[in-house]
């Protein structure tokens, strides 16, 4: 085709203005909307399909000789649909004796005819842990590792206009070649994640790219004045002749409104190869992602346009959040030129009678707590998360360190090595494009710190340096602070547990600053730090509890958590913290507090229903939100007529009526708590009530406690 036809050629509804000049290594100038223009409106073409697999699956939680044969008879299997696990309960109740093995998922499925001359990929979003695929009985292929996303090209498979059976093996045992290996949280079997086909021209943007988008944009220069970004493709022909094309960039706004369109000069490719290339653009003025305070995105879409015929042949649409950070040692993080407090959260997927077979409400609920609460960072502990997870983190402005499940152990085989990188490769470039992820973890709590586990993390930090030199390599580490362990990743943080399993809870910022005095050039972070706690135990200034011990009071984590974020935020050196954990979740192993198989250090219930007193302290320090909550409010059955009550809150003051009495005498914190000493209760029921004010609004808050002799 001509640049004159190239020049007047109307692509997914928008009127391409010009043809961009050439520059040099086939690789366009940057063209840009300025300032005073009409920008032109853009919607990403769907020239993809994408069918979603999750209903109709049959199921057997045991081996089955044969069950990849399209005739073996699956009638007595359980009817599930995907996500699906086979340990929503038993790996939850406690005792460690969780099922680990086989399980088999069956279904048919008929391709329509209108697949012929298309590329066919299946695509799993995650299958715990070993996953063996085939189709109509013939081998597709096996994934080693339970929380990347995987893809095999079935085209050749496939029959056209008739039936096919899909049939997945799929193994969560012990594998002593896949981390992890050990690690305190369930292991849930089965595809837990969505399945779906994608169906693509037979030029593309790659697709078995480990699974990663094959459009990968880097920020190479970051201001309010100027951004550069390097958009690379990875195009693949799997044609039987050669393709010649170009691609073509649009970043669009929120709106549509174009900020940036570039078109490549023309490059062939042979028949079954692949290439890479890259195009930059240059945005003035641009709109920076700003973490929770302006979580702005851009859309960046690269269009594979067939040369000779001018039809657009594939194309894929990536978030662009644009934004610059860094650490410093002395004033924590810095988001695009300032400094940023990190106050975060881990999580971990799992939900109650479902384990990790969530989906899209599960994962925004989250969200939507965390939000509630003043979360603005979350750690992905301990392993890769569900694309949406991240997709949330974008929109919500959390800035996200990201990790791979290497936890507690390692193997010192080949083997193991060789998965660990796989699975920080695959997190990488699956995840590459969201602003929301700054860092990439690469273990957590190593327990020896020998020369095998050295080596192991010196290889993974390279791993992260070759695959995004941009954003920083994190390791999460429980030991001394001398510790080799500490040395190969760009920054680490510390589990630190004063005042649970060890010391108490004062000894926290001493600790902190000694290793901030000692050296002085680390950049410093809390990875976790947290206390268990029943929403069913009380009691007034609790000591501290044994943790593997059956009584867990709810006002001991609250005082736990106020003792810390006191001296947390008095050193602002500390780049981030994040609490362990936000809500309670399965470790089938745990025999401790009220309920067996469960950790309950969340700040909220495993079913998501009950915030703890400890929610509220964060939500009243993290947040502006206006509300006063009264603590202990749980504990409505007293034996005690005198009590503490204290209550969170961001009103300007706050007063006590016990009873229709008011009571004075209010101690105020300057972290947004109010306390009323030695307050008498009547016996039978009690009606207390905390009122404050705030921009001439009130805010009440009431309980009824009774109290019985």
């Amino acid at each position: 085709m001509t640049s004159h036809g190239w020049k007047h050629m109307v692509l997914s509804g928008l009127l391409l203005a010009s043809c961009s000049a050439e520059g040099p290594n086939d690789v366009a100038s940057p063209g840009a909307v300025g300032a005073g223009t009409s920008p032109l409106t853009y919607t990403p073409p769907a020239v993809r399909q994408q069918v979603d697999l999750g209903a109709g699956w049959r199921f057997l939680r045991s081996d089955a000789a044969q069950a990849q044969l399209p005739a073996f008879d699956d009638s007595t299997w359980s009817a599930v649909s995907i996500p699906h696990t086979w340990n929503a309960r038993d790996g939850q109740d406690g005792g460690n004796d969780y099922y680990r093995g086989i399980g088999w998922y069956r279904r048919h499925y008929v391709a329509p005819a209108g697949f012929a001359g298309k590329k066919v990929w299946i695509q799993f979003d995650g299958a715990s842990t070993v996953a063996d695929v085939w189709v109509n009985g013939t081998y597709v292929g096996q994934h080693k590792g339970g929380f990347a996303r995987f893809r095999f090209d079935v085209t050749s498979l496939l029959k056209l206009g008739a039936d096919n059976v899909i049939a997945v093996k799929v193994d969560n045992a012990r594998n002593a070649n896949i981390p992890p290996l050990t690690a305190d949280f369930t292991f849930f079997g089965g595809i837990y994640r969505n399945v779906s086909l994608h169906v693509t021209d037979e030029l593309s943007i790659r697709m078995l790219d480990l699974a990663g988008p094959g459009v990968y944009l880097r920020q190479r220069q970051v201001s309010a004045a100027s951004a550069t970004v390097d958009v690379t493709t990875k195009t693949w022909n799997n044609s039987a002749r050669t393709r010649r094309f170009r691609s073509r960039v649009v970043v669009a706004d929120p709106t549509g409104a174009v900020v940036a369109d570039t078109l490549s000069a023309p490059r062939t490719l042979a028949s079954k190869t692949g290439d890479a290339s890259t195009q930059t653009i240059t945005l003035a003025n641009p709109h920076l992602w700003n973490g929770a305070a302006d979580p702005y995105q851009y859309r960046a879409s690269v269009e594979i346009v067939d040369d000779d015929t001018g039809v657009i042949a594939d194309s894929v649409t990536e978030p662009l959040g644009l934004r610059s950070f860094r650490l410093d040692p002395n004033a924590g993080f810095v988001l695009n030129g300032s400094r940023l407090p990190l106050h975060g959260v881990n999580r971990h997927q799992d939900r109650l009678d479902k384990g990790w077979a969530i989906g899209q409400a599960e994962h925004a609920r989250d969200f939507d707590l965390m939000a509630e609460m003043g979360v603005n960072a979350l750690r992905t502990a301990h392993y890769q998360q569900d694309q949406a997870v991240y997709d949330l983190a974008d929109r919500h402005g959390f800035v996200v360190w990201a990790e791979i499940p290497l936890v507690d152990a390692i193997t010192a085989s080949a083997e193991f090595r060789a998965n660990a990188e796989q699975q920080l490769r695959e997190m990488i470039r699956q995840d590459y494009n969201h602003p929301s992820i700054v860092f990439w973890g690469i273990g957590n709590e190593q327990r020896v710190d020998d020369s095998g586990t050295n080596s192991l993390l010196e290889s993974l930090a390279r791993a992260v340096d070759s695959e995004d030199p941009d954003r920083l390599s994190v390791y999460a580490h429980n030991g001394g602070t001398g510790s080799a362990l500490i040395t190969h990743s760009e920054t680490a943080g510390f589990n630190k547990y004063f005042g649970w399993y060890s010391g108490a809870s004062s000894d926290f910022g001493p600790w902190a600053d000694n290793l901030h005095r000692a050296q002085p050039a680390r950049a410093i972070s809390i990875s976790e730090y947290g206390a268990g706690a029943s929403t069913r135990q009380h009691a007034e200034n609790p000591p501290k509890p044994t943790p593997d011990s059956d009584w867990h009071p709810e006002e001991y984590q609250a005082l736990y958590h106020e003792s810390h974020w006191a001296q947390m935020a008095a050193r602002p050196y500390l780049w981030g913290t994040f609490v362990w954990n936000m809500f309670d979740f399965a470790a089938d192993q745990r025999s401790e507090g009220d309920t067996y198989g469960r950790n309950d250090k969340g700040l909220v219930t495993y079913d998501r229903i009950t915030r703890k007193d400890a929610f509220y302290w964060y939500k009243a320090n993290w947040t502006d939100v206006p509300f006063v909550y009264i603590t202990s409010r749980r504990w409505t059955e007293r034996t005690s007529p005198t009590t503490t009550i204290k209550a969170y809150g961001t009103v300007d003051s706050a007063r006590l009526t016990v009873n229709g009495t008011p009571v004075g005498g209010a101690v105020v914190s300057n972290h947004h708590a109010y306390t009323w000493p030695d307050v008498t209760l009547a016996p039978g029921a009690n009606t207390v009530t905390i009122s404050g004010t705030r921009a001439g609004a009130t805010y009440t808050d009431t309980v009824i406690w009774n109290v019985v002799r």
